[in-house]
This record gives C-alpha cells, sequence and structure tokens, in this order.
C-alpha cells in the first residue's frame, strides 16, 4: 500500500464513484502529491455489522505507519458515525497521518498550519466534532421517544400506528445463517449463499463479518441452554 491513499466508499450498487474519484484527484494535484493509490469500496459507513475489508486494511496501515495521507471527497466517506470518525482523526493524529476531503477544504488550512496553531486547530475542530456527535445523538434519542407509543395491546407502535421495531428481515437472515453453518457450510460459503432485497430492491449479500457475529451468538446462546440443562 503507498503512502498516500484515495479511499472512496459507495454504499449502493447504482451509484456512481467515478465524479468522486476525478474530485479526489484535482485535490491531489492542488497538493502537489505526485505518487498516490487510488482504493474504492461499495459498502456501509454506518451499520456496525458490515465489514468494510478495504477500509480495515487502510487502518491498520495508518497504524503501522505507512499511510501518510488519506483523501476523500466526503468525511462521510470515513464513517457517517460523528463519534466514530472523531475517534478515527484521533488514531491519524498518533500514527502521523494526515486527512483531507474534496468537501472540507478546510482540513487544508489546519494541515498546513505552523506548530503550534495546528495542535490548536486540530484540538478545536475534534471538539466540535465531538459536541455534534453528542448533539446528534441526543436529537435522535427525543425524536425515537416522541415518535412512538403503545397501542391498545399493549404493543410499541409508531406514531402513524405500525409495530415499532425492524423489520423481519434481519431475523430471517440470521435463521437462514444457522440452517446452512447446521448444514456444515462455512463462512465464507454462507455469505457468498445468504441475501435480502435493501429498501430501493436491491440485493444484497451479507458480509462475512455479519455471518461471523450471527455464528458466534447461536454458538454461545446454546452453550447457555446446554449449561442451564446440566
Amino acid at each position: 500500500m503507498k503512502q498516500n491513499i484515495i479511499y472512496n466508499r459507495t454504499s449502493t450498487e447504482d451509484q456512481n464513484p467515478e465524479n468522486q474519484v476525478k474530485d479526489c484527484k484535482v485535490l491531489v494535484e492542488k497538493l502537489e502529491i505526485k505518487d498516490y493509490e487510488v482504493l474504492e469500496e461499495q459498502k456501509s459507513a454506518f451499520k456496525d455489522y458490515v465489514t468494510r475489508e478495504i477500509f480495515d486494511s487502510i487502518s491498520r496501515s495508518i497504524r503501522k505507519r505507512e499511510v501518510k495521507n488519506l483523501i476523500v471527497w466526503d468525511l462521510d466517506r470515513i464513517y457517517r458515525n460523528r463519534k466514530k470518525l472523531v475517534a478515527f482523526f484521533e488514531m491519524c493524529k498518533v500514527y502521523g497521518c494526515k486527512i483531507y476531503s474534496f468537501r472540507q477544504q478546510f482540513l487544508e488550512d489546519i494541515n498546513k498550519a505552523p506548530e503550534p496553531w495546528n495542535e490548536m486547530l486540530f484540538g478545536n475542530m475534534i471538539f466540535i466534532m465531538g459536541w455534534m456527535a453528542e448533539e446528534e445523538s441526543s436529537k435522535k434519542s427525543e425524536r425515537v421517544r416522541a415518535s412512538i407509543r403503545k397501542n391498545k395491546k399493549g404493543k410499541t407502535v409508531s406514531y402513524k400506528g405500525n409495530i415499532w421495531g425492524r423489520k423481519s428481515i434481519q431475523n430471517k437472515v440470521k435463521k437462514e445463517i444457522i440452517k446452512l453453518y447446521e448444514e456444515g457450510k462455512n463462512i465464507r460459503q454462507i455469505s457468498k449463499k445468504v441475501h435480502y432485497w435493501d429498501s430501493n430492491n436491491n440485493k444484497k449479500y451479507v458480509s462475512v463479518g455479519f455471518v461471523h457475529k450471527t455464528i458466534q451468538e447461536f454458538i454461545g446462546e446454546k452453550d447457555s441452554k446446554e449449561d442451564v440443562q446440566k
């Protein structure tokens, strides 16, 4: 992996990443970076159970101090969750990796600022991003509490009267994963076989990470039941 990386993430198959990469290359040219590598993947940056193999590989290289500059089109290409984004920024600072974004070009001023102003600007930016994360989380909790209520049968429902909670898609997927696991299929075989349809009616295959997590949960529950029976 090269020292300068353009990382581009799109979350669905129908998104076209070419324009975002083109913008990143304009930024790279502006920064006078000559030797760089473009790495792309189509994964969600918000869902915890989705494994991003390429991004995880970049993170490992950063911890080895192999990556000096990470260029993205927008900071949400890294994480949509602000708390995770703040943690990633702090990690990059420790291991000497600078982050640049085409849509947040104020980062250039922070990276170029002389000491000690660069430290002060970076600290202020992290503080603001952390505060925004807390505010975002608080508002989300308030919206959730305001939008749910109990119906006459005592079930939790949304303000429209729909039964509250995630659809049963994930439970069906988990059941299918466990069934294949008990049939002797390995994790990679299962991830290539089990699929679901997202809100845009796109066919999606479950990640290796989600399969592994589901199997570990199943094994843990099975062991607990056996201990109780003993």
